[in-house]
């Protein structure tokens, strides 16, 4: 007979290959096909409510690697709270309006913007961002994430543009929203206003210049024949200055230098002497900033009027200390200039072209006005001095080109109207991490008026309409009726009817006699379209509820979503519409850099799930520091698929060995188990405590540290390695082997749960190989908890010791390999001399042999016993040779037992015991 046959090998139709980019699809065909989604949300329908709330994705193009960290993230976390005693729905969402998808639409060159109404352009929006909102779908969910993806909620459709009309509302009527104007980021590129989360910093080379203002008034403080000069590094809005601002508590010196006599800020005199090579000056005077108050100016291109105002917001950081003022050019100079009833001088398009306001230069772009201005100036011997700098410079985070500060009229959202209660909501917010909520708390305390308005085509309209004297009409009749229309209509109606038809039948005001209206035809700002959401999608639908329990999004919008979304949830409720905020850092390349196509150093997360897999790219989402930057490169892809690879094997031993396993028959019972396995079972539970307070943490690389280690020390290396005797050798239903067994059987079942969150698809894939589970998937099951075990603590000491003494002993068999003593360590014999921390540990083993893994194993003596020839470590001296006697044929021991039974002479006594004759 073959011997061969007899052993207990493994068998499982559980692939060892995972083969991912194919078996993915597949399980996930049966995920729709049993819509596993709503079977969860049936499953869980008792318990009590989880909600983690979607920030939506801007709805343009291919998912990018931050996409599927941020949504891997979020499906970790969702799909482990299901698990865990929780109903959690989640409902994913798309961002859909706004300036990228009119430039797509435009560039694509099947629209011809110029003979399209705004209705009909808008229609073309809906329908590309709709397009894209599809594209998206199929590859957020290639990832694996589960989710209601049927009903997703998205910022264009009706049921939400109407309850975004009425957070609009609510805020109106308290107070909140005014139009007003103002000098706010502009951006030419664009052509509209931005709000602060949409500016980002970029180096800008920009001409760096100073000018004398020559005195037109001293009014008794100057003679008259002084100099202001003033630093600006936009000559371009030289000619809306209006004004030059001084400190009041700055001293001023009037200074002579080459028959001139000039005006600066005395603390700055000295490194302005170094700068414009000044020789021989004579201080005349010095006089209080105060002092100077409504001395007047000459403008050195026009001639007019520059009055000297005060202004606390001068500085000595750099330039004069005397402030050139644009009102409409610049948010302080807008401030002072109204203190002082000063005009918005604009002379600005919303192109970026110069007016006839700025006489000389209308018709040029405001950054090639720099040149022609400065050489006026250089002509009326005004210029003092031209340099270049390059400096950090507010750009358009959409179209990255440079913004400047216009004057315009703007709606606003008044945020210093309820900042005190704003503050005292992020104070009630749980943060991860816990500096978020001082970034946070420090953009809000500094942070302006928001403008909401855009002058754009494709967005929300502000549903404002203007009476006959120009007065804005916001009633709560007036919103309610808007917001029903939309909910009908969807908001084109507003752009297609007149302004009469979309007021209340019959509606009168008093800023109306005759009747007539007509509406605001800005937008709102597309943060007000996300940061309504928690109206519009958890006040909107049923099993949904406000606050959120969870706000994840990236560290960027701590100036976006985080902030408009508090902005307006504060303003409508009183309260944060989020109990805690999540926020991760950016995706790097492999070398810590910015992904860019120019530097084509991008990674696509479809290539990556058609290459290795989704479940790889969820591995890799644990495995990483997610609230810092994170780095990703093919190479480190490939190592976290050696890990997956590893976790594999360690599911497929665990079911090879559990072919004949039935748990309802074959468990065996606690008080028979041996120690070791009773070890096993403290390990595991020591791995659903550290995997628990991982997810429960949100610090999910953890998890991956934890499995992983468990996987390939504990279980491959230690347990799995010795049990495979027993499991392979035994006979069927031997005691021994059904304890192991059973430990594999709580492990098994165990990891499966607790890897679920992470690897979705493995864990399903496994859960229908374990035999015994009754649940469909394992996403219809709870948690592992841990197994009660007597003296845990006195068991894991004990065999942490010996895993230490174990660790020395392998060492010793390695070393014994390599110098050609013995083969494979079943050919070893070993002789130990054990430390007294060893000793009592090894004379309490029966079993020494099977747990080295060798042929013979004896505990011969004291450490200090052992011969000059052994391996000496910390626990044991170890003495290796090789083993005498024969090989067994069948469990490969080496014994000079063996040949003792007639029956079976090449067998040793046990392996001839389980065969029988």
């Amino acid at each position: 007979m073959s011997y061969k046959d007899t052993l207990l090998m493994p068998k499982t139709d559980f692939p060892m290959r995972g083969n991912l980019p194919k078996r993915e699809p597949v399980i996930q065909e049966k995920w729709e096909s049993e819509n596993i989604y709503q079977k969860v949300l049936e499953h869980t329908k008792e318990r009590p409510l989880f909600v983690l709330h979607d920030g939506p994705p801007y709805a343009n193009g291919d998912i990018h690697i931050g996409h599927a960290e941020n949504k891997v993230l979020k499906d970790i976390i969702v799909r482990y709270k299901s698990m865990s005693g929780y109903r959690a729905p989640y409902v994913p969402g798309w961002d859909t309006h706004g300036l990228p998808i009119e430039t797509a639409l435009t560039k694509s060159g099947k629209v011809d913007r110029k003979k399209l109404s705004i209705a009909e352009f808008r229609k073309l929006c809906e329908e590309y961002a709709l397009e894209q909102v599809n594209r998206q779908r199929e590859q957020f969910k290639r990832l694996g994430v589960r989710g209601d993806w049927d009903n997703p909620y998205i910022t264009l459709t009706k049921d939400y543009e109407a309850q975004q009309i009425k957070v609009f509302g609510e805020m109106a009527k308290k107070g909140y929203i005014y139009k007003d104007k103002k000098t706010v980021y502009w951006s030419p590129s664009s052509e509209s206003a931005l709000a602060e989360a949409e500016i980002e910093y970029h180096d800008k080379r920009s001409a760096s210049i100073y000018v004398a203002f020559s005195i037109e008034d001293g009014k008794g403080v100057l003679d008259g024949d002084e100099k202001f000069i003033i630093w600006t590094t936009t000559p371009w809005t030289i000619p809306a200055n209006l004004a030059i601002a001084v400190h009041p508590d700055f001293q001023y010196s009037v200074v002579k230098v080459n028959n001139e006599k000039y005006i600066v800020a005395a603390e700055l005199l000295e490194s302005l002497q170094q700068q414009f090579e000044w020789e021989n000056v004579e201080t005349i005077k010095t006089v209080q900033g105060k002092e100077l108050e409504y001395v007047k100016a000459e403008h050195p291109l026009y001639g007019r009027t520059s009055l000297v105002i005060l202004g606390d917001h001068v500085t000595l950081d750099a330039g004069t200390g005397c402030v050139h003022t644009a009102p409409g050019h610049g948010e302080d100079d807008y401030l002072v200039g109204k203190k002082y009833n000063l005009d918005i001088l604009c002379p600005v398009d919303e192109k970026g072209v110069m007016t006839e306001e700025a006489p000389g230069y209308e018709g040029l772009y405001y950054d090639n006005a720099n040149k022609p201005i400065t050489e006026a100036l250089t002509e009326k011997g005004a210029l003092i001095k031209l340099s270049f700098i390059t400096h950090s410079y507010p750009h358009d985070w959409r179209t990255k080109k440079p913004i400047i500060f216009r004057a315009t009229e703007q709606w606003f959202a008044s945020i210093k109207d309820f900042r005190s209660e704003l503050l005292e909501a992020i104070k009630e917010v749980k943060w991860y991490p816990n500096w978020g909520e001082t970034r946070l708390h420090n953009m809000i305390k500094d942070r302006g008026d928001w403008c909401i308005s855009r002058q754009r085509s494709w967005g929300v309209p502000i549903p404002v309409f203007y009476g006959e004297n120009n007065e804005p009409i916001i009633t709560d009749e007036t919103i309610e009726h808007v917001s029903n229309l939309f909910r009908e209509h969807g908001s084109n109606i507003w752009f297609e009817w007149d302004a009469k038809d979309l007021l209340p039948e019959g509606f009168t005001s008093e800023h109306s006699p005759n009747g007539e209206f007509r509406k605001e035809m800005d937008i709102m700002d597309v943060w007000f379209d996300s940061g309504s959401s928690h109206q519009a999608v958890l006040e909107e639908r049923e099993g949904l509820q406000r606050p959120a329990d969870v706000y994840l999004e990236g560290s960027d919008q701590y100036r976006g979503w985080f902030n408009s979304s508090l902005s307006t949830g504060v303003a409508v409720t009183g309260k944060a519409p989020y109990k805690a905020v999540i926020s991760h850092g950016f995706v790097l390349d492999g070398e810590g850099r910015k992904m860019s196509k120019s530097l084509g150093n991008t990674l696509s997360p479809n290539d990556v799930m058609n290459q290795l897999g989704a479940d790889i790219l969820r591995l890799w989402v644990s495995s990483v520091d997610y609230q810092a930057d994170v780095r990703v490169s093919n190479d480190i892809l490939k190592q976290v698929a050696e890990v997956y690879r590893k976790i594999r094997n360690t599911f497929r031993f665990m079911l090879g060995n559990l072919f004949d396993f039935n748990p309802s028959v074959h468990k065996v019972a606690y008080e028979e188990l041996s120690e070791i396995d009773r070890y096993m079972l403290v390990k595991l539970n020591n791995l659903i405590d550290r995997v628990t307070k991982g997810y429960e943490e949100y610090q999910f690389s953890s998890i991956y540290h934890a499995i992983h280690n468990f996987c390939t020390i504990d279980m491959s290396s230690f347990y799995l390695d010795i049990a495979k005797d027993t499991l392979y050798i035994e006979a069927e239903d031997n005691q021994k082997r059904r304890a192991i067994q059973t430990v594999l059987y709580e492990v098994l079942v165990s990891l499966t749960k607790l890897t679920s969150p992470i690897l979705s698809h493995t864990a399903d894939e496994v859960w229908e190989h374990i035999p015994g589970v009754v649940e469909d998937s394992v996403q219809l099951t709870l948690m592992p908890k841990a197994v009660s075990v007597e003296n845990a603590k006195e068991i894991e000491g004990k065999w942490d010791t010996f895993m230490d003494v174990r660790d020395e002993v392998l060492k010793a068999l390695e070393e014994a390999r390599n110098q050609k003593v013995i083969g494979k360590s079943l050919t070893a014999q070993i002789q130990l001399y054990a430390a007294q921390s060893a000793k009592e540990l090894l004379k309490s083993l029966t079993n020494l042999d099977q747990v080295f893994i060798v042929s013979k194993a004896e505990l011969a003596g004291n450490i200090d016993e052992a011969p000059e020839h052994a391996q000496k470590f910390e626990n044991v001296a170890v003495v290796v040779t090789q083993a005498e006697g024969e090989t067994c044929e069948r469990c490969w021991v080496v014994t000079p037992e063996v040949g003792k039974n007639t029956n079976h002479p090449t067998l040793c006594p046990r392996c001839a015991e389980v065969i029988g004759n």
